[in-house]
């Protein structure tokens, strides 16, 4: 006969938190990730692409480099198995013009700034302070903050809580120098 249980990580907020990094590798490289997390903080999916960038004189460098994020982006989001229920970004890389004028997505966007940065809001982004583990953070919602009872709301909460609105990030590049020492590109 089986013990009956209840999955306590399941229950917690029910889905992942995408957190989403370009990096440039020398003038000419960006890698992307898309890296899926849950409540705890426990891998659950990385989805990681390259670009090559045109040495062309044609493009101004900073319309390259928005088009890299811009096809990066799209390629994880198509890569991506599970569909995260809030994507979270750090506010010193990724413009918001991103998700507001470029792609549209239809789950919240978060960006998170430290408390020592002061990025200003997008036009359409909504700036909250939330308190994690050991620090306050910037938390620029769009297109608004869901609801304080809502999946994203409580997945949010609980990363924060544990200290890992910035963490994943880390992690993330360590899935990428990995990936790509294994030949992934």
């Amino acid at each position: 006969m089986s013990i009956p249980y209840t999955d306590a990580t399941q229950q917690e907020a029910g889905g992942t938190a995408g957190f989403f990094r370009v990096v440039a590798r020398g003038e000419h490289e960006r890698r992307g990730a898309l890296f899926q997390v849950n409540a705890r903080g426990e891998p659950v999916e990385l989805a990681f692409n390259r670009l090559d960038l045109p040495a062309s004189g044609l493009w101004r460098p900073q319309d390259l480099e928005r088009q890299a994020r811009r096809v990066l982006a799209m390629s994880l989001f198509e890569a991506a198995r599970r569909t995260p229920l809030v994507l979270v970004c750090l506010a010193g890389e990724v413009d918001p013009p991103l998700f507001q004028e470029e792609l549209h997505l239809q789950i919240p966007v978060c960006r998170v700034a430290d408390q020592g940065e002061a990025p200003a809001p997008g036009p359409a982004e909504t700036a909250e302070g939330v308190h994690t583990q050991d620090r306050l953070a910037h938390v620029f919602w769009h297109p608004a903050p869901p609801g304080a009872a809502s999946p994203s709301r409580r997945l949010i909460d609980a990363l924060a809580a544990r200290g890992l609105l910035f963490e994943p990030f880390q992690r993330l590049l360590r899935g990428l120098d990995e990936a790509f020492a294994d030949g992934g590109g």
